[in-house]
Parts: structure tokens; sequence; C-alpha cells
């Protein structure tokens, strides 16, 4: 097993946030062959559509068929494969599945108007989009809760169809996705992935159906495809190394604290978990607690790697200070392990999701609390949020002026109009004016 050594910072120090940012600093940038590729396989597929699917397929995932249909597992398969499932599996299942439909059922925007004193009518029509691709990691990769996170919400904003794509290497289909497809309302499921299967979403082939939107997961691939067809579709986020920021005021248990980091850290080497206190002996302890709990670790070495590369115990003067380095990072998950967590939130101002208290574990939030579990990454949450219903929707503004609203307001536009030197713009609106 790999050593680990991680790293300590002081806020007190005076080149602070320059190590900061160095710890920060992660390269998003696509490799020049992976986005020749991508490209490749993206124009093969808009050209040759099923075609070209099949022979990615057969290529990348050993699997052959002789048309696309062949590759789409029915809804009777899926709610097989829910009936298969053990019991246990089945019921925490279904119990992340409500849990996240409940939330997100509180977040539906409805269309709304008003109206002016002189008539006119002002508004906005909130529809959800008509079709959503998700896609999903296959194979011995079994992620059951990012169908859920990722279905549910579209299925409650009202999309009428929601397109699954899954690889199957080898044609090896894993049972508790189909299930959880079948619990989320997934509409169709195809057993196609990679690049091959975001272009087949984007834009269409004679079996599967263009969407308007792409969310899920996927490898370094996946991720430069929807990168690549954006604008031809909506996508949720191009998502960095998965993130943890955990603030304790140095009283919760510090194995607590360090099986919260490895959680983080677990995900692969590029993952960051960074821990922020004003107590200098309880970092000792939870780096105590760091090597006495990562030999009996599955993936110790990837957690290792993590750590030591991209991980920091970070002392601060108080728990305004851990929130102005928080608040720096912009995590995408952020516990509060402090015994007055409704104190110390106002004072945060950016992360993907807020962990309340030192029982809210992160990972009861990548499964069944409720809330999303797609979250802005690598500093992104100054500026968006986690995937939702609203995701989901589009809004169209609606404007219906009365006659005595477009004498009213064309007056203005007319001015406006004829600074700008828009002197058709001017005379349109000029026309509803009365004399």
């Amino acid at each position: 097993m790999s050593a680990v050594s991680i790293r300590r910072l002081n806020s007190r120090q005076a080149d602070f946030d320059n190590a900061l940012a160095q710890l920060l600093a992660w390269d998003d940038s696509v490799d020049a062959s992976v986005g020749e590729t991508v490209r490749h396989i993206l124009r093969d597929i808009r050209e040759r559509g099923d075609e070209a699917l099949l022979a990615y397929t057969e290529r990348f995932d050993g699997v052959q068929a002789g048309s696309v249909e062949e590759l789409e597992i029915s809804q009777e398969r899926m709610q097989a494969a829910l009936a298969k499932i053990p019991a246990e599996q089945r019921t925490a299942l279904q119990t992340a599945a409500d849990r996240v439909r409940d939330y997100h059922e509180r977040q539906a925007q409805a269309s709304w108007r008003y109206e002016d004193d002189d008539g006119t009518v002002l508004g906005q029509q909130v529809l959800p989009l008509d079709r959503a691709g998700l896609y999903v990691p296959g194979g011995k990769a079994a992620y059951p809760s990012s169908v859920l996170m990722n279905a549910i919400p579209a299925k409650v904003a009202g999309v009428a169809e929601v397109i699954m794509v899954v690889p199957t290497p080898k044609g090896e289909v894993n049972d508790l996705v189909l299930a959880a497809a079948a619990v989320s309302g997934v509409d169709r499921v195809f057993t196609v992935g990679g690049a091959q299967a975001v272009g087949a979403l984007a834009y269409g082939t004679a079996t599967i159906p263009a969407v308007d939107k792409i969310v899920g997961p996927g490898n370094i691939f996946v991720a430069t495809a929807k990168r690549e067809v954006f604008g031809t579709v909506g996508i949720d986020m191009i998502a960095g190394p998965s993130e943890i920021l955990v603030i304790c005021d140095g009283q919760t248990d510090p194995d607590w604290v360090a099986m919260d980091l490895f959680s983080q850290a677990e995900h692969d080497e590029q993952a960051q978990s960074i821990l922020v206190c004003p107590d200098e002996t309880y970092l000792d302890r939870v780096e105590a607690s760091i090597r006495r709990l990562l030999p009996d670790m599955e993936r110790s070495e990837i957690i290792a790697r993590s750590l030591s590369d991209r991980g920091a115990l970070i002392l601060v003067e108080d728990l305004e200070d851990a929130a102005r380095v928080s608040n720096r990072v912009a995590p995408e998950h952020l516990e509060l392990s402090v015994a007055d967590p409704e104190a110390l939130l106002p004072l945060i101002r950016h992360a993907g999701a807020i962990f309340m208290g030192r029982y809210t574990a992160e990972a009861l939030g990548d499964y069944c609390a409720g809330p999303n579990h797609v979250l802005p990454t690598s500093g992104t949450a100054r500026f968006s949020s986690p995937l939702g219903v609203y995701d989901f929707q589009k809004r169209s503004s609606l404007i219906g002026f009365s006659a005595k609203g477009a004498d009213r307001m064309g007056r203005v536009a007319s001015v406006l109009a004829r600074g700008e030197g828009l002197t058709a713009h001017a005379r349109s609106a000029e026309y509803r004016i009365k004399e």
C-alpha cells in the first residue's frame, strides 16, 4: 500500500493564498488526441447513424448486433431486473427514489403572469423539455444512484420521454442499473455507450431519437463528446473530479471526519478532500485516524494518492476564517461538522451542497437524502447550481399589449429605437401609437 502524505496549510502564513491556489489547480483541458478521436466519432454518427453506432459498439464494447433495435432494453426486461435484485436492494432503491422524487417535486416551477393597469399582460410560460437523454456508465461499474438523480428530476419536470444509454462491455448488463431505470420512470434504454452514444442522442439516428438535453456522468471521451455537442443540445455540466471540504470545530470524532475525506478520495486519484479547522491538535488527530484507517480500505491505493496529491489539512484562526477559506474553494460538497451549523450557514456563499451538523455524512447525500448529487465542481459553485427540475424546464416570456399599452410603450420604444438608428423598429412601434 502507498504511504499517504497529506499537506498542511495555515491561513496565517504569508503565501497562503498562493498555496491554496496551487492546491486547487486542476487542468481540465482535453488531450488533443482525445478531442480528435471524439470529433471523428461524432461526425461518423452524424453521417452514418445506426450503421456507425453498431460498428463502434462492436469495436469498443465487443457487442455484435444486427440492428440498433436489438440493443434496446424493453420495459419488461427493466421490470424483471427490479424483481430479480435482492429484496434489500429493491427496498433501498425504492426508498431512495421516493425521497429524491419528494424533494424534487418541491422544485417544480409554474407558469405565471400579471396585468398592468392599462390591460397589458406580461408573464412567463414554463414548459418541460420534450425529450432528455441520460448517460449511465456500464459494465462492472454500477451507478444506480446516478440513474435516480438524473431521471427523476426530468420526469418530475414533465419530460415526455427520457432515453437512457448505458454501455454493456462484453454484453454485461447490470440489473441494479436497469432496476433503477424502472423505478425512475425511464422510457427507453439502449445498451450503447461512449462518445458514439452521446452523438446518437445529440443528432439522432434512425432508431434513437435526438434529445433536447444530455445529462449524466462518463469518462473523458463521454465528457469531451458532451462538450462538443453543446449548442446542438443542452448538457448538464462538464464535471471535474469529486470534492469535499469539511469545516470542523474540533469536536467531531476524528474517525468520522477521516472516513468522510476517504469517501471522496476513493473516487479517483484526482478527487480532492480538504479539512479546515481552527484546532491544530485536532488536525493531528484526524491525520492519525487517516493513517490508522487507510490500510483497511479496499481502494487504499487510490485514497492515498488522492490525499497525497490533492488533499490538505488547513489550520485557520476561527470558524469565520474557515468559512472564508471554504468560499474561496467553492467546494462541490461542504460539511459543516460543528456544534451550531445554522450559525455558520449565513457565512457560506459558495457550495454545491451543504451538509449540516456532525451526523450528516456526505455519503447520505450521494444516495438517499433527497437533494441531487449532480453538483458543480472545480469552483463552479460560484455561479452554478445542483442539477434539478429547473434544468429540464424551459421558459418563454409572455407579452400581450393592449391598445392603450401599445400607445404608451410604443412612444418609449420609438425614442430608444431611433436613438440606436433602427428606423424599422421605431416605425413598427409607431404604427400602434394613437395620433
